[in-house]
């Protein structure tokens, strides 16, 4: 099992661990890793891992098919470690922040708009969350762009908690999206909380984030597209030069 350091240090840039499987596809498997695998709609996090006096770049990071290693993935085979080798992780930190900002955001627009989530991604330069929408003029670009302004200036602090299985199964209303479920069956499951004790926003995440919204910069909600009869894309962009 992978150590998974970035879910109790997001903020953590530089990482020493050990190298446990070189996989048949040459992905490199580590002890302990910072940087976040694929899920959730964020991307893998991407980065440079350093031993024996040669560094390689990481092109990005996905879980095994078992999720429970997070396999890194080089961007060339030309230069490897070896299992059992010292290794050093270096996170990509620029892009990393940015999709902490963009994923932090994406919470805070759930807290705005008040029907389930049918999909989102994010990225570097911004994010979109597709909702169910029942009346689409209750979506308004300039009042969105507003409010969400609004939450990121109030510089709300965020923080984590964890909660049992059966205490989320007790409580499904913490749960906005309809096609990823909260990864259950290890125990416990982690909230994301916007706010003291969620006042903003509160539902289950594995992603990395910002410890306040003040630290996300501002914002524009550029787009809300039709992509069915009754789904909604809404686009969020960071604005440029914070």
């Amino acid at each position: 099992m992978t150590e998974q350091i970035f879910k109790d240090d997001a903020y953590q840039k530089e990482l020493g661990a050990r190298v446990v499987e070189i996989n048949d596809r040459g992905g490199i498997v580590l002890d302990k890793t910072i940087f976040y695998a694929t899920g959730g709609g964020q991307p893998g996090d991407k980065g440079t891992m350093s031993f024996g006096g040669q560094t390689i770049d990481i092109a990005t990071t996905v879980y095994g098919p078992d999720k429970i290693q997070i396999i890194h993935v080089p961007a060339s085979q030309d230069v490897m470690p070896a299992v059992g080798d010292d290794v050093v992780l270096t996170l990509d930190w620029d892009t990393r922040h940015k999709y902490m900002r963009v994923h932090t955001t994406m919470h805070l627009m759930c807290s705005l708009v008040p029907f389930p989530v049918t999909g989102g991604q994010v990225g570097a330069d911004g994010g979109r969350l597709d909702f169910d929408v029942d009346d689409p003029s209750k979506l308004n670009k300039e009042q969105l762009t507003t409010e969400l302004n609004r939450l990121i200036s109030e510089n709300h602090s965020i923080s984590e908690r964890w909660i049992s299985d059966e205490e989320m199964a007790a409580n499904p209303q913490l749960v906005r999206t309809m096609s990823v479920k909260p990864p259950m069956g290890a125990g416990k499951v982690r909230l994301l909380a916007i706010g003291e004790d969620g006042s903003v926003d509160l539902q289950p995440c594995g992603g990395t984030h910002v410890k306040s919204t003040g630290e996300i910069g501002e914002v524009i909600v550029s787009k809300i597209q039709n992509k069915g009869k009754q789904n909604r894309r809404i686009r969020v962009d960071l604005v440029e030069g914070f």
